[in-house]
């Protein structure tokens, strides 16, 4: 069968002869697609979209680089995602792709790219449920494989258990927690043996799980019943954002009040804090990003704070988390791109994706490493991951406060834990 790489091999083979100098250095236009949830309930994600990619083209003049983006919406929709992802590579004729946010966008895309074999760079999904869940049988550790042209760069889930549990060890409570898990990839993860369950019971914790549920759900109360009974004392989950806001708001007026609450994913973003009102003080995430990690752009030598604060100026909004990994995904193209003599040569492009070594805003990337299981090793780099609590101010406004960097020491604390009650 001739795939879309194979006839673009040939042409290539065609045309080497007139190659005197590398690609990027003859000016040839590099074609990026980038596919993130625009819109539906997982747009909070792509709140810094524009920006970063308007950002990207201008530093890409600025080193002589003709680079064309083409930004597709997943819509927050698996099937969507899938086909934005086969337009850019069949119609727009995409050299390299970028893809962003949860599993329900990076792996449709990443799984169209790699049978066409086109290079991905994806980021913003802990790496099992976007390795394990792009897997023909995700339940038979035995028959996974690597892949050859997507690569993703994240933490993964013992990462973020670590991260919850080592901020539950700093509150005295009866160890008793109750889990709010979706019916979709980041929830079934999570609630799964690869996720909290094992690592809960190791602990000492005893878990109260009453099973998935479907995102955008109404009513809240069989969840709230099953944890009020049990006493959870710590609440921990992975919602999309307007389902914890739907949880929250009916778990305090039906009487569930935790000492304790850490939420994966919908905590990520200040709006949906800020729209629980005095009910959002002290809720606890996990923290990929934020102006007080300590590391630089390698496209515009900016920190992470002068990066946040002018994203806040431009946008008139505070920083979110996913503007560093946007970012950080076009640092990682650009310095793949250098080091290929023709980006147009899409097993050129991964070779040199999956070679990559380089300190971007977000921490080192460099695939390959051993803090990855062997199995997933060539295809995850993983990033630091600390825990945060969301303060509120007098304006009513909050700051995401650094309580926990047990696993990454090298990002400053910025507060203590507290309590909820």
């Amino acid at each position: 069968m001739f795939t879309r790489r194979s006839l673009l091999k040939t042409g290539a083979a065609l045309a080497a002869t007139s190659l005197v100098r590398p690609a990027f250095a003859a000016g040839t236009k590099i074609k990026i697609g980038y596919v993130s949830p625009q819109s539906g309930p997982l747009s909070a994600f792509s709140a810094a979209d524009d920006y970063m990619v308007a950002k990207f083209l201008a530093s890409a003049k600025s080193i002589g680089l003709d680079a064309e983006v083409i930004v597709k919406d997943s819509q927050s929709n698996p099937n969507r995602a899938a086909e934005v992802a086969k337009e850019l590579i069949s119609r727009d004729g995409v050299n390299l792709m970028l893809v962003a946010s949860t599993p329900e966008t990076t792996n449709p895309v990443c799984s169209v790219a790699e049978q066409e074999q086109i290079p991905v760079i994806s980021s913003v999904a802990p790496w099992q449920p976007w390795f394990i869940g792009q897997q023909g049988n995700p339940g038979d550790p035995s028959s996974w494989q690597a892949f050859d042209y997507v690569y993703h760069f994240f933490w993964g889930l013992e990462d973020n258990v670590a991260v919850f549990m080592n901020m539950w060890n700093g509150v005295e409570t009866n160890k008793s927690v109750g889990g709010l898990w979706p019916n979709d990839g980041d929830g079934n993860a999570w609630a799964s043996n690869a996720g909290m369950p094992p690592a809960l019971s190791k602990a000492g914790y005893k878990l109260t799980d009453p099973g998935r549920y479907q995102d955008l759900t109404d009513d809240f109360s069989a969840q709230i019943n099953a944890f009020k009974q049990a006493d959870c004392q710590i609440m921990t989950g992975i919602p999309i954002p307007p389902d914890f806001t739907t949880f929250w708001t009916q778990a305090q007026q039906q009487g569930y009040k935790p000492k304790l609450a850490t939420v994966a994913k919908a905590l990520l973003f200040p709006e949906t804090v800020a729209a629980l009102g005095p009910l959002g003080h002290n809720l606890a995430c996990e923290v990929w990003w934020s102006p007080n990690h300590p590391f630089k752009s390698s496209l515009t030598g900016q920190s992470a704070a002068e990066l946040a604060a002018e994203f806040e100026k431009a946008a008139g909004r505070q920083w979110t988390m996913p503007a560093g990994f946007v970012h950080a995904l076009f640092e990682v193209a650009v310095d793949a791109i250098k080091r290929t003599k023709d980006p147009t040569d899409g097993d050129a492009l991964a070779a040199a994706i999956g070679a990559t070594n380089l300190n971007t805003v977000v921490g080192k990337i460099q695939w390959g490493q051993d803090n990855v299981p062997a199995f997933a090793r060539k295809n995850v780099a993983k990033t630091p991951l600390v825990g945060g609590q969301w303060r509120r101010k007098a304006d009513g406004s909050f700051d995401l406060v650094i309580v926990e960097n047990g696993l990454a020491p090298e990002i400053p604390l910025g507060g203590k834990l507290e309590a909820l009650s």
